[in-house]
């Protein structure tokens, strides 16, 4: 994949690092020419590394957005990252795009831009990793007794006016297959068990036991909601 990350600081310097040595293409763009040096010292030669204000299509351009899947802003300005977020989906239609978010009061503004908002560094690692190797859905654990399947689905990112405010799980669960069980969802940093009163947003992960062999249908049940 081709990962182009706004901010060089320690998020994206890490966010960088870890993406290309999982054999992915990286650009990163960053504004401040000190961290532009340290970064030279310390990520691979291979990181495209472009001087420039991540907000402007044309550094943007530089670091090859019209290539991208995902485009990542890591600076720890919401406003900037929320604008250069905008840009990459809207001027370019980048797929897919993820921002640090420091203030958690702004996370519902980004998820109705249909930015997926997170706060933790490894969240937002996670989130590439899993649509990397398997797209929205990636079975995290296969018991070895039986066939249950444990499967994490992230919902569209991008809010419809089919789910404006979001779902309930009780009227979620009748319409997933019979041998299934919606039993979590992370939201951000946080992981909650689900009940029934549960309500479910755009951009969520939800986790799913259920039957082995059910995992496309459960995908296209729950992203069809939204």
């Amino acid at each position: 994949m081709h990962i182009v990350i706004n901010g060089g600081g320690k998020i994206g310097e890490y966010l960088a690092n870890k993406m290309y040595s999982s054999g992915h293409q990286v650009a990163v763009i960053e504004i401040d020419k000190k961290k532009i040096s340290r970064l030279t010292q310390h990520i691979p030669q291979q990181v495209l590394l472009i001087h420039g204000d991540g907000c402007d299509s044309g550094f943007q351009q530089d670091a090859g957005i019209k290539e991208a899947d995902i485009f990542v802003a890591t600076t720890g300005a919401d406003d900037v990252n929320l604008v250069s977020c905008e840009i990459a989906s809207l001027v370019f239609s980048t797929p897919r795009t993820i921002a640090r978010v420091s203030n958690p009061k702004n996370e519902r503004i980004f998820r109705r831009m249909g930015i997926e908002a997170v706060s933790s560094t490894t969240v937002i690692s996670r989130l590439i990793e899993i649509e990397a190797t398997e797209g929205a859905i990636h079975a995290i654990l296969s018991l070895t007794q039986g066939d249950l399947v444990v499967t994490e689905v992230s919902l569209p990112a991008r809010m419809t006016d089919r789910a404006p405010e979001g779902k309930k799980v009780a009227d979620i669960a009748q319409l997933l297959p019979e041998e299934s069980l919606l039993v979590a969802v992370s939201s951000g940093d946080n992981l909650s068990i689900v009940k029934g009163s549960t309500i479910l947003h755009a951009g969520d992960v939800v986790i799913v036991a259920s039957k082995q062999g059910l995992e496309e249908k459960i995908r296209k049940t729950l992203r069809q909601l939204w």
